[in-house]
């Protein structure tokens, strides 16, 4: 039986040094992979949102807001941190066949609390290990999607026992912020349907904060429902349903966690790259496509195809990096899908509102059971007005955990999201510190991010 005691015995079971050598390079991966996509979202409109509220409300506190000269407390760090590690939508993805939530969500929660408690960067990985391994098992076994919970349902436990772990809770005062955010902070999937807004890129940031919140509530004293779990009208019976979790101190999770290739919706990037080789390979220019057509898995032709709301009406990013029509006809075009992909004046040309509404996406129950066995299928075909057809077939992407992104790849990643903002020195010095976190203080990664 899945329950609060379980959760935190596991947080108190893991340790750096019990870590594998690939475990612990998967983690700093994901820390300079949030990092980079951090720094690409600072001064985006929603961001700036976010940071403006969290100094009104905070005018100071011991953890830094990332690209500011302000600090707040780490409630507010984990909220606005994680809303720049968020808001691009070229954040990480656990593939689960249910659901497929962002553990790099709890990152900046995470380092907001190891921050204030002057931990080092072997902690800090620790304590992120804890996060992708309840967040994985979370999504595995206990899937929220189809039952109308959005999936930072999970993130807010995740976090809290992560970030519950890096304030160095007991036993007791684990279980009771586990109880507290999980039984508090159940979100809607109403953020991922229909007209889609800015809030999805919002969501897991006011999750972290939750949990974080939740985790110095319980360190001070505050009990929650440990129960949380079993109990009666509690979050088996009312939001997931049974389940049983296998949580390794090892941390082994991290392995089935996917690093975006393109800006795009996860279940995009597979689509996304068939669409830009037959592009480049044909030179097919927008003016020829009569039809672009996809089959594709049942996640992605109910969250991004249409299931979930229209996909063609695509005037805002948030509307189209969740449109596998914009997506496929901007990465079509412009044979690249960056963060320049989603600018205003991208989305409304008339190229791109044109071809999106050629696209036509189907679900193959095949390619669903691919899906599920681990991959991540994609069929595509692009009609010419002259008959023409050419085709492509993909399962899976460089990132995917088939194919798992090379230390040098997240590091071009990173240069691209972060060079127009800190010179080669700076960069060079973030991938360095974080590729040896665990010789560093955490003081020594967050100094470098103003």
């Amino acid at each position: 039986m899945t329950t609060t005691t379980e959760l935190a015995e596991f947080a108190l079971s893991v340790e750096y040094d019990d870590l594998s050598g690939d475990v612990r390079e998967a983690l700093k991966k994901r820390v300079l992979d949030s990092v980079g996509i951090a720094v690409g979202a600072m001064g985006a409109t929603p961001t700036e949102q976010v940071r403006e509220t969290v100094t009104e409300l905070e005018p100071d506190g011991p953890c830094r807001l990332w690209g500011t000269d302000r600090s707040a407390s780490p409630v507010g760090a984990a909220m606005y941190n994680t809303a720049l590690v968020r808001y691009l939508d070229f954040m990480d993805s656990f593939l689960a066949p249910g659901e497929t939530p962002h553990p790099s969500d709890n990152v900046a929660g995470v380092l907001a609390v190891a921050e204030d408690r002057e931990l080092s960067g072997a902690e800090l990985l620790a304590s992120i290990g804890v996060a992708y391994e309840v967040q994985g098992e979370l999504a595995w076994n206990a899937p929220v999607r189809d039952r109308g919970w959005d999936h930072v349902t999970h993130t807010v436990i995740s976090a809290a026992v992560s970030a519950g772990h890096a304030r160095g809770l007991d036993r007791e005062g684990l279980r009771n912020a586990v109880g507290i955010a999980g039984t508090a902070h159940n979100a809607l999937r109403v953020t991922r349907t229909g007209g889609i807004n800015e809030w999805k890129g919002v969501a897991s940031a006011n999750a972290a904060r939750n949990a974080v919140y939740s985790v110095v509530l319980a360190d001070n004293g505050m009990e929650g429902p440990v129960d949380l779990f079993e109990g009666q009208k509690g979050w088996k019976q009312i939001v997931s349903g049974e389940f049983e979790v296998d949580l390794d101190p090892g941390c082994g999770r991290v392995f089935d966690t996917m690093t975006k290739r393109y800006v795009a919706e996860t279940y995009a990037q597979s689509a996304v790259g068939g669409v830009i080789e037959l592009a480049t390979e044909h030179d097919i220019q927008p003016e020829q496509v009569e039809r672009i057509g996809l089959d594709t898995f049942a996640g992605a032709a109910l969250i991004i195809g249409g299931g979930e709301g229209d996909r063609y009406e695509v005037t805002t990013k948030a509307q189209a990096d969740h449109s596998l029509p914009y997506m496929l006809a901007a990465a079509l075009i412009d044979r690249e899908m960056t963060v320049a992909s989603y600018a205003p004046e991208r989305i409304r040309r008339e190229d791109v509102q044109t071809l999106l509404r050629t696209v036509e996406v189907e679900e193959d129950p095949a390619l669903t059971t691919q899906f599920e066995n681990g991959f991540m299928p994609a069929r595509i075909e692009v009609e010419l007005a002259d008959g023409t057809v050419h085709r492509v077939e993909r399962e899976a992407f460089e990132g995917h955990p088939t194919r798992p992104a090379s230390w040098e790849a997240i590091r071009e990643k990173f240069e691209s999201l972060t060079r127009e903002r800190y010179d080669e020195s700076r960069r060079e010095a973030i991938v360095a510190t974080v590729r040896e976190l665990e010789s560093h203080d955490v003081a020594d990664l967050v100094t470098l991010l103003d």
